[in-house]
């Protein structure tokens, strides 16, 4: 069944933007809480879902208009994200098992990350010429 939400490759491209801006600051975190000795909080796929729809809301209000975010994006990532739920759980919980690597906030957020694009681009993307 096709999805009435599209989204543009100029959108996808500012969200690779602020998912990737949400990586490096997890990666600042990650450094000075090692830095102070801090043991940082669990962390999970909903909770990096839930960093990038107030990264959203926070950049359609202070640059939207300036870089092109339509007024309903916000919204459509909410429900994107809301019908993806099972598809980015199962996504990360197969990686987060598969890994040999340690999944603190960083880790989790590329999977996320990774995984909310690659549903994206197969269910929501607005092919050329349609």
């Amino acid at each position: 069944m096709e999805s009435p939400i599209t989204l543009s490759g100029h959108l996808i491209g500012l969200l690779k933007e602020y998912m990737k801006d949400l990586v490096e600051q997890a990666v600042q975190e990650g450094s000075a809480n090692e830095r102070f000795g801090f043991t940082p909080p669990a962390y999970g796929h909903d909770d990096a879902i839930s960093d990038l729809l107030a990264l959203l809301d926070d950049r359609s209000e202070s640059e939207g208009l300036e870089v092109g975010l339509p007024d309903y994006l916000l919204h459509a990532m909410w429900a994107i994200c809301h019908e993806g739920a099972s598809y980015i759980n199962d996504r990360v919980w197969l990686e987060t098992n598969l890994s040999s690597q340690p999944m603190g906030k960083v880790r989790i957020r590329e999977i996320t990350y990774r995984a909310l694009i690659d549903l994206i681009e197969m269910r929501y993307c607005k092919k050329i010429g349609s």
